[in-house]
């Protein structure tokens, strides 16, 4: 974040104060930040967060007042910037990292500038009128930061840092000792109010739900889903056998799998499982499937078409189900090189064979793979790769020595540090064909390009084909004619199965032409 008036709290005399301490002050600081340039306004707030947090001697029973203040003027401006971010397309590296910046850099200073005012408030001594009117609101706002915080660093793909769910439980216990836990608060832009107890639940079901396998759109979509269905989750206070999931308060670590039960119980471990909400959550994703409209109660923050939702749904009723997905193939290690082409476009050239086993002018990355399964691959980088890698990235590849090229997606994208990347690799298909596909319906004497395809010969029902097409043209409406091993056939559409921004891949029935 721009830190254009950071570090304020060291230049205000001592016997003036800070201006922020004063009431009339603040309304003016707050009604004078730019309305209609969200980036300056976002300057000038992330400035006076940081002078809070270098002001040794401000008054603890306005520190709060100010940070609450701050946070809801930036809130609209906030909603702005992470809309442009998530929304944009392929933003370039520069502007994606100043965006992510701005934001994530928000939250981290708000998160620290709450903890600094809860901390000072308890070294106070925390008084009744304290417990009833300040600390409620403080520790769920404070809660509320440190979950948008993580949801932040998973946009980015970078490992959460336990130490993040440390300072989360510390918070939790303390609101659950004084009995705060529960008590509903109603910050700015957050609907129908949330408590200590909410938003940490929304955490531990965000990082239950493994979104590091979801685009940051998806992963946004996924937190407003869980956070629609929370009170359908359950949260029982002991272990119970039908638990999936639990987490310590006093520990730095995230939840955990109860692959087993605990070795040691304390009374600071918490669980959960999926209870009615994996239900609900299915009879949605079939409500979309059949083509119905989202239910008007279920706040998105914008509107998105079934094919945007649907992926997200499928996601969450698969990891967040009373037996959460396994591991279909067991992973060997391996040190393996391998020729990558990425996109349609040369995974068509690849797949021609026109052009030999190794096209000429295409580009292929050499990367080292260090495990395979039936399913596909893992891969780690000592360096960044191209902007081009990310989830949903569509994939050539020929192992080295091979002459045959196989045909995946990027599943899974972690970035380890600010080098080291790892990614996972599902194995889409290893016969695939190249076609150009001809509307069905157009003049035959007209001479209308092909549009490129790639068709997938297995793992098909019988009388289908997965078919690979550029994203966003898949029709209901529309059957294609294309020549197949040497034949006229015609493709009607039957559904598509995944959208990505590199791809669709959808079922089409085969026709003798």
């Amino acid at each position: 974040m721009l830190n254009k008036i950071g570090n304020l709290g060291a230049l205000f005399d001592r016997q003036q104060g800070h201006p922020l301490a004063e009431a009339r002050e603040l309304q003016q600081i707050i009604s004078e930040l730019p309305r209609d340039n969200a980036f300056k306004a976002m300057d000038e707030i992330g400035g006076w967060l940081e002078s809070l947090l270098a002001a040794e001697d401000f008054p603890h029973e306005r520190r709060f007042e100010a940070l609450r203040q701050l946070e809801d003027a930036a809130s609209p401006h906030l909603r702005r910037l992470s809309r442009e971010y998530l929304q944009s397309g392929r933003l370039a590296k520069a502007e994606e990292k100043r965006l992510w910046g701005i934001n994530g850099g928000f939250w981290n200073l708000l998160a620290r500038a709450y903890e600094q005012a809860f901390d000072a408030l308890l070294a106070s001594g925390p008084t009744p009128e304290l417990l009833k009117h300040v600390l409620p609101a403080l520790c769920t706002r404070l809660l509320a930061a440190l979950r948008e915080l993580l949801k932040w660093e998973q946009f980015r793909y970078g490992p959460t840092p336990g130490e993040l769910w440390q300072r989360m439980g510390r918070v939790v216990l303390f609101a659950e000792e004084h009995g705060l836990a529960t008590r509903l608060i109603n910050p700015c832009g957050i609907h129908g109010g949330t408590s200590v107890q909410a938003e940490y639940r929304k955490a531990m079901v965000f990082q239950a739900a493994s979104p590091d396998s979801l685009l940051p759109l998806e992963i946004e979509l996924a937190g407003r889903f869980i956070a629609h269905f929370l009170n359908r989750f359950d949260f029982p206070v002991l272990a119970e056998h039908d638990c999936v999931y639990w987490v310590d308060l006093a520990q730095a670590q995230p939840p955990q799998r109860l692959a087993r039960m605990p070795a040691l119980a304390t009374p600071t471990q918490r669980f959960f499982r999926p209870g009615e909400a994996h239900g609900e959550l299915q009879g949605l994703l079939a409500l979309l499937e059949r083509g119905g409209d989202l239910p008007e109660d279920i706040m998105l923050g914008a509107q998105y078409p079934g094919k945007t939702l649907i992926p997200v749904l499928q996601h969450l009723c698969a990891y967040l189900a009373p037996i959460p997905p396994q591991r279909r193939y067991d992973r060997h290690r391996v040190k393996h090189r391998m020729s990558v082409l990425n996109g349609l476009v040369n995974a068509y050239v690849a797949f021609s064979g026109a052009f030999g086993q190794r096209p000429r002018g295409l580009e292929a990355e050499s990367w080292v793979v260090e495990n395979v399964s039936r399913g596909g691959f893992g891969a780690r980088f000592d360096s960044l790769p191209g902007e081009w890698l990310r989830i949903g990235t569509l994939l050539a590849m020929q192992p080295e020595g091979g002459d045959n090229w196989l045909l995946g997606c990027v599943r899974r994208y972690q970035q380890e540090s600010a080098a080291v990347v790892r990614v996972g690799i599902e194995t889409l298909a290893r016969q695939v064909e190249s076609v150009e596909l001809q509307q069905k319906m157009a003049s035959s004497l007209a001479e209308v390009a092909g549009m490129p395809a790639l068709l997938l010969h297995e793992g098909n029902p019988p009388g289908e084909l997965r078919v690979v097409l550029p994203p966003y043209t898949f029709d209901s409406r529309e059957a294609y004619t294309c020549v197949q091993a040497g034949r006229p056939v015609v493709l009607e559409p039957l559904l598509v199965i995944e959208h990505t921004s590199d791809y669709e891949l959808a079922r089409y029935r085969i026709v003798p032409g």
